[in-house]
């Protein structure tokens, strides 16, 4: 295998070093743990001429010190959690960071190839999720959302960049993701309204902080800032049967999105809790824009089919949509039927009567969302959190 005229030493390790190359080709990750004991073998056997032999070699293998996908397979760990590990990044508990480095040293990382920590960047992304935009497009809760972030952020001395990352674009959301932030930012702010907890995948592998608003999953481990529903809904529907006295009915959006199906958790808890049969409720699937809503509604109406005394809505969009119907109809309101919606836009103080309607801070949210976001970008030891925040029930003439 070898020229005997090599010393019988430098004979040893060539042929060793071939037995490595050959385990590496089969099991790369045991290479290293294997190579680093035989190397301290070795070094206790011979002398320093073979140890300089062995330096040499293995500046030759340098290409194929371990990866940090590797590490994050070594440790049972999401690629991300290494990442960020490694990089020194928020993200990830005192504990796990540990365990990375140290298991990055014994398995020979290369750590020149982690960039050493620039400047802050003074930027902050605001990504806005499109699945099918029908929720947030031409809904003014969002432009006062959005506003908010804005004007928190330069308070603060950050610029805000906003893009719309597209579901169903030709490009995957994973390539957007590559092309929007291929420029220094500090973090970024995920507005998720449209989301289902499937769509976060992609932005798990982001190795920068993260809060996203106005969406919540036990199971998506980010901080977030979001309603709470399902105190909001039981406040409308409370509301509407005390002063009604008769089950209300539910104009639920026909686009299902989270915050939606917590509302509607809310409102069925309010009918059970003051003793009515939950499915009995009337209920009409109306999509969750003002214009949508109303031609939905006038074709409920015309096919003659069951209308409740009052009704909650999703949302504003959609209870001014059905309004618009119900008055067309011949319908008054609030004497024949009454409504609350759920945002309060302003366009509620402009409708004939004026909507009565759940309050959310929205200005507040988006003043969390920036001092949260801060707040993991200067902190190196954090836990996702989920800040709530609590509505309030507006009351005006259409109830």
């Amino acid at each position: 295998m070898y020229n005997e005229n090599i010393p019988k030493r430098t004979a040893y390790f060539l042929n060793f070093r071939l037995y490595l190359v050959q385990f590496y080709n089969t099991d790369r990750m045991h290479y290293y743990f294997l190579l680093n004991a035989r190397l301290n073998d070795y070094n206790t056997a011979y002398d320093n001429s073979i140890n300089r032999e062995l330096n040499s070699y293995m500046k030759g293998v340098y290409f194929m010190s371990i990866t940090a996908k590797e590490l994050a397979k070594i440790l049972n760990l999401s690629e991300a959690a290494v990442s960020m590990a490694l990089n020194d990044k928020p993200g990830v508990s005192t504990e796990t960071r540990k365990r990375v480095l140290e298991t990055a040293h014994n398995y020979a990382y290369d750590f020149t190839k982690i960039k050493k920590p620039s400047k802050s960047s003074g930027i902050i992304y605001l990504l806005i999720y499109r699945k099918h935009g029908a929720v947030i497009s031409n809904n003014s809760f969002f432009d006062v959302l959005i506003e908010s972030i804005n004007e928190n952020c330069s308070a603060n001395g950050y610029r805000l960049y906003s893009h719309h990352v597209y579901e169903y674009a030709a490009e995957s959301v994973t390539n957007q993701l590559n092309h929007i932030i291929k420029s220094e930012c500090d973090g970024v702010i995920l507005l998720g309204t449209e989301m289902y907890k499937e769509d976060f995948f992609p932005f798990v592998y982001l190795t920068l902080p993260i809060v996203v608003v106005d969406t919540y999953f036990n199971s998506v481990k980010m901080d977030c800032v979001n309603i709470n529903n399902v105190q909001g809904a039981q406040q409308a529907t409370h509301f509407l049967i005390q002063r009604r006295q008769k089950m209300p009915g539910y104009l639920h959006s026909s686009y299902s999105i989270h915050n939606f199906e917590e509302r509607a958790d809310g409102y069925y808890q309010a009918l059970r809790m003051a003793g009515f049969a939950a499915s009995k409720a009337i209920v009409h699937q109306l999509p969750p824009y003002m214009d949508g809503a109303h031609a939905e509604m006038l074709a409920i109406l015309d096919n003659n089919e069951p209308i409740a005394d009052s009704y909650f809505a999703d949302n504003d969009l959609i209870a001014a949509g059905a309004m618009k119907a119900f008055k067309e109809r011949g319908y008054r309101i609030p004497e024949d039927i009454a409504i609350v919606g759920f945002d309060n836009v302003p366009m509620c103080t402009y409708l004939e009567p004026n909507l009565t309607t759940v309050n959310v801070p929205v200005k507040y949210m988006g003043k969390m969302a920036v001092e949260r976001l801060i707040s993991v970008i200067n902190s190196k030891q954090y836990m996702p959190i989920k800040i709530e925040v609590n509505t309030n029930l507006i009351k005006r003439r259409s109830v």
